[in-house]
Order: C-alpha cells, then structure tokens, then sequence
C-alpha cells in the first residue's frame, strides 16, 4: 500500500504505454486501460494490448495492471473505479487522461462540410466525451487525497488553428480547455491538473504509416515522410516528462498549462531513448514559421 498509484487511460500504445512504463520505472502500480486485449481488438485493429504494456511496466520495475476499459462506455468506466476500490483502497495519485480512438475518422483533407458528418461526431465523442466521463469518474478518488495529479494528452500547446480540420482541432482544443479548468477547480482540493503534449511523434502507428520501423525511421524523412519528421521523437519523451511532473514537488507552478515534450525535456533536462534532444517547438518557430526552406535546414541543431 507504500507504492503510488496511477490510473493511464489509452495506455495500449503510443505516449500512454510510454507514460504507463515510466511510471512502472519510478515502482509504481499502474492501472493500464484500454480497449485491446490478447482475446479482443478494438476497431483500432492494432496489435498492441494493455497486457504487453502491463508486462513493459512490470519488466521496468513497477506492477501493472491491465483493465479493459471503453470509456465511451459508463459501466467499463464504473467497473475499473470499483476494482481500484477493492485491490488499491480507491487511491489515485495520478490520473493519465491519455484517450484519443479518433485517427480513423479524422478527415484532414477538404473542406468540413464535405466529409462525413458521423466520423466528425465519432471522433469527437471518442476524444471528448471519453476523457469527461473519466473524469466524473475518477476525479472523487484524485481528490481524497492532497496532492493527486490529473494530466490530459493533447496534441499541440496552443489554439491557434494550424489545419487538420474542424472536428480534430475541436477534440484538441477541447483537452486543452479541460487541463485549464482542472488547473482551477482541483486547486480547491490541494490537488493539481493540467495538460501535456508530444511533439512530431515516432509511434508505433506512425511508424507502420510510414513504412519504417524505430531502427529505420530516418529513411522516411524527405520520402514517405515529410521532412519535419527529421525532429520526431519516441513516445518515451513525453513519458519522461509526466515521470518528473509526477514526483516534482512544486508541480502545482504548472496548474491549468499546456506543457509539451520540449518544454518538459528543457525543463527537467531529458533525452529521448538515443541520446537526442528533439526540439519539435524550436524548429517550428525558428523553421518552420520563418519559411525557411524545411530541406536545407539544418535538423542537427534541433536533435
């Protein structure tokens, strides 16, 4: 009962499996959620399960626990709060707010009102809807104590509308807007929220999309990929980053902000799983938004 406890939901793969397993190496117990099992494929249709990523957590030295949770869903959701009741006495030190499900209905070509309206609904039921009724959820066992730590995943740290389409910068914007208020309403309770963000990342997704694997991923920069992906990083970058947010004890400076990879990796002064230090933010401003051309720059200076 000495180890912390974190809930992570979306922790099948990508930055929630990553968070999930940088937790296990601080020895905590993680509760790991998510739709895929060994016996069950979400419509994901991946082949990553919350048991691999319960074993990563245990291998890396913490106790993972896998649920199967859909958190589009009420009764899963009610499940897992009464399994943390009943096996950790209903304590949550840290809530990882890590559900997305929306890659497949995103539509990032043409015009909104062209594509089809039930993926734009889907998608924003699966990354809006999912995290508020986490939260409903959850937050009671947060708040128990002094000291919990809520942290919604987001992709970008600002609001500004850079593209991608309406429904997809809604449901990001819309975590950022939660992580805010969160700042606000568990400040009430000594209690802290806010949101982080990876940058360009290397998952296991984006890696199948683009053809390579972790060993090859460079191949792909200027060719299946664009060159911007010269700046990715693992998804054990933002892992990382939530590890020392979780054992920082002045966290509360960051309550209600939007965080990202880099900000974290200067912040803390971390490296990705090779060494590098992917600055995704600092090419973006001094690159990207300069127009400067993206092929000649020179991507050593970001790394």
């Amino acid at each position: 009962m000495d180890r912390k406890v974190a809930v992570v939901t979306g922790a099948t793969r990508g930055c929630g499996r990553a968070i999930a397993v940088e937790l296990g190496r601080l020895g905590w117990t993680v509760f790991v959620t998510g739709r895929t099992t060994r016996d069950r494929q979400s419509p994901m249709k991946r082949s990553e399960t919350i048991e691999d990523t319960a074993e990563l957590v245990d291998a890396a030295g913490g106790w993972g626990i896998p649920v199967r949770t859909d958190f589009t869903e009420v009764s899963d959701v009610d499940a897992l709060k009464a399994r943390i009741e009943s096996e950790v006495d209903g304590r949550i030190d840290l809530l990882v707010d890590d559900v997305w499900g929306g890659d497949q209905f995103a539509d990032f070509d043409g015009a909104y009102w062209n594509s089809s309206l039930d993926d734009a609904l889907t998608l924003v039921h699966n990354a809006l809807d999912t995290h508020l009724i986490a939260l409903h959820r959850l937050l009671p066992l947060v708040v128990r104590r002094e000291g919990g730590l809520v942290i919604e995943v987001t992709d970008g740290d600002h609001d500004e509308y850079v593209g991608a389409g309406i429904p997809y910068f809604l449901a990001k914007c819309g975590i950022r807007a939660i992580g805010r208020a969160l700042g606000a309403e568990l400040k009430k309770y000594e209690c802290v929220g806010m949101t982080v963000t990876p940058g360009f990342l290397r998952s296991e997704a984006m890696l199948d999309y683009f053809g390579v694997t972790e060993e090859t991923w460079r191949d792909a920069v200027g060719k299946a990929a664009p060159v911007d992906f010269a700046i990715s990083e693992t998804p054990a970058l933002l892992g990382r980053g939530v590890a020392k947010l979780a054992t920082d004890p002045e966290v509360s400076r960051f309550a209600g902000k939007t965080l990202a990879s880099w900000t974290l990796m200067n912040e803390y002064g971390l490296t990705d799983v090779d060494g590098s230090r992917p600055d995704f933010g600092k090419w973006m401003a001094e690159v990207r938004e300069t127009g400067q051309d993206t092929a000649t720059a020179d991507h050593s200076l970001y790394r």
